[in-house]
């Protein structure tokens, strides 16, 4: 048995989560890129320990994507990109959250809705970042290397060469939009 419960928030209660990540990052602006990343996996390990909620394990979860994307040598993450992330993750290294930790079954509640919402303020570069890395392990295995070997540039070079071959395709089969060679063509 399953229960669906839907939780409608209003502009001024996500002012309020917006409000308490400014607040939490504000707080950690001073902390160095491995405190925020080391700290966001802290909180992946006391919920694998003591979270039995498949919801608050899911969104809390959604976490290890984020830390990939900083980690991933390959990804080579932008500066900007860089930054965005680190910023959500900074709100986790925050002790005095809306919820308390140690409340059993809803301690972490708070901490899956900023989840959510983190990961929905981040859905480009997440789905960008899932994009390389099926391209990459896809890529390693056609070319019989490891993934590893292949980077942002690759996946780049890659996405401009189907983008080009997918031009050629609409070239041949008259993509003009009215089928056959356009009168006024000069090629």
């Amino acid at each position: 048995m399953t229960l669906r419960v839907t939780l409608d928030f209003t502009e001024k209660d996500l002012e309020h989560f917006r409000n308490l990540a400014r607040q939490a990052m504000e707080n950690t602006e001073q902390l160095a890129r491995d405190k925020i990343i080391s700290s966001a996996q802290d909180l992946l390990k006391e919920v694998d320990e003591r979270v039995e909620t498949d919801y608050i394990r899911g969104r809390l979860g959604q976490l290890k994507i984020l830390i990939e994307m900083l980690e991933d040598e390959g990804w080579g993450m932008q500066e900007v990109g860089q930054k965005r992330v680190l910023s959500a993750l900074a709100y986790f290294n925050n002790p005095d959250d809306l919820i308390p930790d140690s409340i059993p079954g809803l301690g972490f509640l708070d901490d899956a809705i900023m989840v959510e919402l983190l990961c929905r303020e981040l859905k480009p570069e997440i789905e960008a970042y899932r994009d390389f890395v099926s391209y990459r392990s896809a890529a390693a295995k056609r070319r019989g290397v490891d993934p590893s070997e292949l980077n942002r540039s690759d996946f780049l070079k890659n996405r401009e060469q189907a983008l080009l071959s997918r031009m050629r395709r609409r070239r041949r089969r008259g993509g003009g939009g009215g089928g056959g060679k356009s009168p006024f063509s000069l090629f």
